[in-house]
């Protein structure tokens, strides 16, 4: 069953509330819960599923994702035949007209869909972080007899919370049929909230493409997704595992703090396979005597020699003697100097934080430093 489904990574996705983090990267780039990028969780998705063809449609700055998928061998994707495929946007210096949305990408790799072995395809962003199965997810699309399938996730209290505004919100009968899609405005306590993940066969997802391209009326693939619900028969698939998604600095700030609950990192981590990730051969943290660590994540190559609590600390963050660390993220290669204080902080990779220096934000509004910085 499962070699009959590819995957495809779409990271069409805007970054503009990521501030900083996103400079150099896309979000599917980001450093996320001590040793991971933030596209390890989908991709390990679709590698746990058994599926052995993902292709990513890239955007924009995709260097350094690319340095960190490199062929796909933490996957198991370095193989003869499928595998991990990027597709980057082309630029067309003789036509007159450039085209900023996703669609263009996909017709330009239509052969590769149409040429793919597989029968069915499941389409998903990366900023949707969550550990699903999709093996049941296509049992459930083909015993419902849809054409398309919708991840979703309910929703309860989201009136208010930031991270899902604006997002799709899934309307459905009382048999889960979806009867069309929505935003969500921040009017709703309790919604189907789309994670934004879409099965079907092969030959529909060409058909919207070849649609879309022939009318010219979707610049994007989600645009496009969205018009043919009306059409054809669209089912909901609900997801119940820990779910985060990552579209601004709050809604990761929140996402890494509630890492620090071993229940929500176990489900995120382990619920429905391990979590892969590019394979770093660094040496065990280092505690000295001095070190004082509580309630955190600490990845390896570290050393610590002052005060950790309630913090995410990626590979090679040195935290020296006498400097306090609390509620805070410190990406890769970062070193926090002599009695330095850091609050509600989240420093990009390579940061120097000099000796004495005290930095605090807010835990509705983060203190981001960008990559490099030596303040």
């Amino acid at each position: 069953m499962v070699n009959r489904l590819m995957g495809i990574i779409n990271l069409s996705e805007h970054d503009e509330d990521m501030k900083e983090l996103t400079n150099s990267r896309p979000i599917a780039g980001i450093p996320f819960a001590g040793r991971y990028r933030i596209i390890d969780f989908q991709l390990s998705n679709m590698v746990n599923s058994g599926i052995e063809l993902v292709s990513i449609f890239t955007r924009y700055k995709f260097r350094s994702l690319q340095d960190h998928l490199g062929p796909g061998k933490s996957w198991n994707l370095d193989r003869k035949r499928d595998g991990l495929y990027m597709f980057h946007p082309m630029i067309k210096y003789n036509e007159p007209m450039v085209r900023y949305g996703d669609m263009e990408n996909f017709k330009n790799n239509l052969n590769f869909l149409k040429n793919a072995r597989q029968e069915y395809v499941v389409i998903s962003r990366s900023y949707m972080v969550t550990n699903i199965n999709y093996c049941k997810a296509l049992d459930f699309h083909i015993d419902s007899g849809a054409d398309m399938t919708i991840v979703y996730k309910k929703i309860s209290g989201g009136a208010h919370k930031k991270e899902f505004y604006d997002l799709d919100m899934l309307n459905c009968d009382g048999q889960g049929k979806v009867l069309s899609v929505g935003k969500n405005r921040g009017k709703v306590d309790d919604f189907n909230l789309s994670l934004e993940m879409y099965l079907m066969k092969k030959d529909t997802l060409v058909d919207i493409i070849v649609d879309a391209v022939e009318k010219g009326d979707s610049d994007y693939m989600r645009e496009a997704l969205i018009k043919s619900v009306s059409r054809l028969r669209v089912n909901g698939y609900a997801h119940e595992g820990e779910t985060f998604c990552i579209n601004n600095i709050q809604s990761y700030y929140n996402a890494q703090m509630a890492l620090l609950n071993y229940q929500i990192y176990y489900d995120l981590l382990s619920a429905n396979g391990k979590i892969y990730t590019k394979i770093k051969d660094e040496p065990s943290t280092k505690y000295l005597s001095t070190a004082k660590v509580s309630n955190s994540i600490i990845a390896n190559g570290s050393i610590i020699e002052g005060t950790v609590e309630n913090s995410v600390l990626f590979r090679r963050v040195h935290i020296k003697k006498g400097a306090i660390v609390r509620d805070s993220a410190i990406f890769q290669g970062s070193v926090i100097e002599e009695s330095a204080v850091l609050h509600n902080v989240i420093t990009d990779k390579n940061v120097v934080i000099t000796k004495g220096k005290v930095l605090k934000g807010d835990i509705e509004a983060p203190y981001v430093i960008k990559k490099n910085s030596v303040i």
